[in-house]
């Protein structure tokens, strides 16, 4: 008798059922976007669930990609693939409003916005690391497969890093400035 799939099998095939292996993506499609995210963020030692998020968090569509793959109303059937932890990782990914929460992100009382409902929350320290490692290692990919976006946002971006030092594990920090202070090449 075969092995059930595993968690990330059952959410690969729930990304290719929505189409996310034709959508394109810079460094291909969003399909070998999401994987790349998924293994970055293995690579630093995230737990389980943070992976499943990377994996899937575009699912809602973000701040900086609009392309949604599951309306917000369908959440419950994400989170029957990857976990209720997981799926709540990918909401709030994709629910930041990332002009107004970006600069204050560090500070334990400021407000995190969301932008599918316009209300503010205060995360709890867990949510901001994973929100901030997930962060890293998305914006770390489109730099590695991307020249012009490493030339164009990588100081920006090393900047925004360095302010959410704290957040991000020691392998994540580390890559973040291998990716982005070093020069492209």
């Amino acid at each position: 008798m075969p092995a059930p799939p595993s968690t990330a099998e059952q959410a690969l095939a729930f990304l290719r059922r929505f189409g996310a292996e034709s959508i394109t993506h810079p460094g291909g499609t969003l399909l070998a976007h999401l994987q790349r995210v998924r293994e970055r963020l293995a690579a630093w030692g995230a737990r389980p669930a943070l992976q499943r998020a990377g994996l899937c968090h575009a699912f809602y569509g973000t701040d900086g990609f609009a392309t949604a793959l599951l309306a917000l109303d369908r959440r419950t059937e994400l989170a029957a693939v990857i976990g209720t932890e997981a799926e709540a990782i990918v909401y709030l990914y994709a629910s930041c409003d990332r002009k107004a929460t970006y600069p204050a992100l560090m500070d334990p009382s400021s407000a995190f916005h969301d932008r599918f409902t316009g209300r503010t929350h205060m995360p709890q320290p867990r949510h901001r690391r994973d929100f901030a490692e997930l962060t890293a290692a998305n914006e770390l990919d489109l730099a590695r497969v991307d020249p012009v976006f490493r030339e164009k946002q990588g100081p920006e971006l090393l900047a925004l890093f360095a302010r959410f030092r704290p957040l991000l594990t020691a392998a994540a920090w580390r890559d973040c400035q291998e990716v982005l202070a070093s020069p492209p090449g």
